[in-house]
């Protein structure tokens, strides 16, 4: 919670508000471990296996050595102006640092025990954390209706009800919504009842049977507690959770109250001293905490005690263990936790950014550890989504080494790499409307190099390049440079359902994209159809000011001129809805605050366009047909009117399939 950088975050939800492990675009972390199947094939020669690093002493002196190390210099040069480090071990605080300024101008350190940050999504970790409490008390039931804990309806799709179950491994089948998630303080709905159910997202997946990450679902499951405890959700978190653990510099109230709003950090962009507007996040439950770091070590500690005082042992035992599993290699999605187990470790956690704050925690169950990290800015080129990642990394091969458990590679490594390759969009989509230009704008090309390695366009490594992946497992690649893993679910066909990719535990997923939706063969047709319409509106002009020149008469009178022209009308007109477009997505690029209705009007205009472009489009057909059945006609002005034409058709049938024309402005 980069135009591509706004296109990837739109297509998952802007990472608005802070929606965990960087979903945004799926970019992995550094290496993981997992264990991986006996091969099932012949096999090449393997790498050789490395040994295990000597592990550190896990002791604050070690800690913080390590960190005053890494931090300023990462900071600095990522562009990051502040941030906490917490680090917890058996019931104690280890280690709570602040690095930079939580307020540039003014020269303020962030303290760990006073400076809040909003963590986004990490937020939703209270919010399940309620949800269990009022599991525990027998008010709530992980496998009922929702419906029955609601004062509003949510259809059944097919049929299936959705589950606490469901939203708590965010497999409810909601698509992903944007608009309205940050509001800046404007148009803030009066009640969370008021902010569900102005805009009730549709349904893309029957309940329990596809991973999608939902902002949404996690606000329903707060809206519940709020029902059935008779208290609003703020004060309930307050009440039920800050109190018992002494989080005293905490809170999910927007805005703050009077006395801890002087120590919240200010948000800033890459490259700017001037602080941003306080983020309003409609859907509080999924985004909306504000806290310290030493505030985050008290909850982490009480996690890792078995949930004491929040939850009896057997409620956080249940809580944190694997709830849905679809694939044999990867992590596992607990009952809201992601897991995110390495090393040969049980690890779980969260991500969470809002558009300014970027955070991320993870409790190591064995070793009773958890560790946070929160971020004022993302910095330059998404630094703090790279600067979260090394560090988790790092800190559990610094502290946790394991050995990298490299296996041969499998001699079907070509044929399953070709049976994968293909075009795949994210499972967390949006329904219909102009998202699914953006789903298309940011598929993943997936194939197999020169080299017989796997390479997935968009999971590339901190420098930006692609990783490649070699097969060690039917249906399973590793990262040739470290212990990641990919794994495909095959189709009973032998094609692919779907894939994903360790540490990641099952919240968006790899879809292989539809034939409608397919980059593979849309954009090459697009490209060629604009280019086609951008000469025929530039050539309208140009052999006007030509035969005015040299005072020639045109080839067109009467009926086909006024056909000729409503063709080169209808060509500018793509080239405006183009230029339109693009304007809209820069706009949302350089403020993602215009994610509520300030752009409505002008995206109400671009369809009143395409609308006067769908007529002109027949009127080109029509010129088409009469160009070629005219007599005496040339055979390379028939050919570029139906060209013309042609190109026109292709482009009103892309804009209708991208959603670019709805009767409904809520995406």
């Amino acid at each position: 919670m980069r135009l591509w950088a706004w296109l990837v975050a739109i297509a998952a939800a802007a990472a608005i508000p802070a929606s965990a492990q960087s979903p945004a675009q799926l970019k992995p972390t550094k290496p993981t471990t997992a264990v991986l199947p006996a091969p099932s094939a012949p096999t090449t020669a393997a790498p050789a296996t490395a040994a295990a690093t000597t592990p550190h002493d896990l002791t604050k002196q070690d800690v913080d050595a390590w960190l005053d190390g890494y931090m300023p210099y990462a900071l600095k040069t990522g562009g990051i102006p502040g941030a906490v480090i917490v680090v917890v071990k058996d019931g104690q605080p280890l280690t709570e640092r602040g690095f930079g300024y939580s307020d540039v101008a003014a020269k303020k350190p962030v303290d760990p025990e006073n400076t809040l940050f909003r963590p986004g999504s990490v937020s939703k970790l209270f919010t399940w954390t309620a949800v269990m409490q009022q599991v525990q008390a027998g008010k709530l039931n992980l496998d009922t209706d929702i419906n029955n804990y609601l004062d509003f309806k949510i259809p059944p799709r097919n049929g299936k009800p959705i589950t606490l179950r469901n939203l708590m491994t965010h497999t409810p089948g909601f698509a992903e919504t944007v608009k309205y998630l940050i509001v800046f303080g404007k148009d803030k709905p009066a009640t969370l009842r008021a902010a569900l159910v102005r805009s009730v997202p549709d349904r893309i997946y029957d309940p329990g049977t596809m991973p999608a990450y939902s902002n949404y679902g996690a606000s329903i499951a707060g809206y519940i507690v709020q029902r059935v405890s008779g208290e609003p959700f703020e004060e309930y978190v307050q009440r039920h959770i800050f109190a018992p653990l002494g989080m005293t510099h905490s809170s999910f109230q927007q805005p703050l109250p009077p006395n801890l709003d002087p120590l919240l950090s200010k948000g800033y962009r890459y490259g700017s001293d001037k602080p941003e507007p306080y983020e309003e996040i409609a859907l509080s439950p999924a985004g909306a905490l504000s806290a310290s770091g030493d505030d985050m070590a008290k909850f982490m500690i009480a996690q890792l005690n078995n949930g004491g005082p929040l939850l009896n042992p057997a409620t956080a035992q249940l809580m944190h263990a694997p709830a849905n599993k679809p694939f044999s290699a990867l992590p596992a999605m607990a009952l809201g936790f992601y897991h995110e187990d390495r090393n040969g470790l049980n690890i779980i956690g969260h991500g969470g950014d809002t558009v300014f704050f970027h955070s991320d925690l993870h409790l190591f169950l064995d070793k009773n550890v958890g560790f946070f990290i929160s971020m004022n800015s993302l910095g330059k080129a998404g630094a703090a989504q790279t600067l979260r990642e090394e560090l988790l990394q790092q800190f559990t091969d610094r502290y946790f080494p394991a050995p990298e458990q490299n296996q041969p590679t499998l001699a079907s490594a070509k044929a399953d790499g070709q049976a994968i390759s293909g075009h795949y969009v994210s499972s967390r989509a949006g329904a219909f409307s102009f998202l699914r230009m953006v789903a298309l704008l940011g598929e993943t090309k997936v194939g197999v190099d020169k080299d017989g390695y796997l390479v997935a366009s968009s999971i590339t490594d901190p420098s930006g390049s692609p990783r490649k992946w070699r097969e060690v497992g039917h249906w399973i690649w590793q990262d040739t440079a470290g212990k990641d893993l990919l794994q495909a679910i095959p189709s009973p066909d032998g094609s692919v359902k779907m894939f994903s990719i360790t540490p990641f535990a099952p919240i968006i997923e790899f879809l292989p994209a539809p034939a409608s939706l397919n980059a593979g063969w849309i954009l090459p047709l697009a490209t060629i159809a604009i280019i086609i319409l951008i000469i025929a509106a530039l050539g309208w002009p140009t052999a006007a000011l030509v035969r005015r020149r040299y005072k020639a008469e045109g080839p067109y009178s009467g009926r086909p001129l006024q056909l000729y022209r409503a063709t080169r009308i209808t060509a500018w007109l793509f080239i405006a809805l183009g230029i339109g477009w693009f304007t809209i997505i820069s706009l949302l690029s350089s403020d993602l605050a215009k994610l509520d209705n300030g752009l409505d009007i002008w995206m109400r205009l671009l369809q009143l366009l395409l609308i006067v472009a769908i007529v002109g489009t027949i009127a080109a057909i029509w010129n088409a047909y009469t160009v070629a059945t005219a007599t005496g006609g040339r055979w390379y002005r028939t050919v570029w009117a139906i060209l013309v034409a042609l190109s026109a058709a292709f482009l009103v049938w892309l804009c209708l399939d991208l959603g670019l024309l709805t009767a409904s402005l809520n995406y």
